[in-house]
């Protein structure tokens, strides 16, 4: 999985795909401890995914609240032109 095709995805969509990838980890924790685990390397791709998953949300976290930020510094501006004139 890619960040490219992750950004596609709406917020529930990710939010989905990031609670199945942490009962994954859980699974594959349990698997290790057990000692029937077979495939070590899935250990480490979940663990990526999960971080990619959770940067994408951060990026539209991060980037609604610089639209927030700007629009409220747009209405001040328009708000300090207008009352001057």
């Amino acid at each position: 999985m890619k960040a490219g095709e992750l950004r596609g995805e709406t917020d529930q969509q990710l939010r989905e795909r990031l609670t199945q990838l942490r009962r994954e980890r859980f699974n594959l924790r349990f698997q290790q401890a057990t000692g029937q685990l077979e495939a070590t390397n899935r250990m480490r791709d979940v663990r990526h995914d999960i971080a990619r998953i959770l940067g994408v949300m951060s990026e539209r976290t991060r980037a609604a609240a610089a639209e927030k930020v700007a629009a409220a510094k747009a209405a001040r501006s328009g708000a300090a032109t207008g009352q001057g004139a």
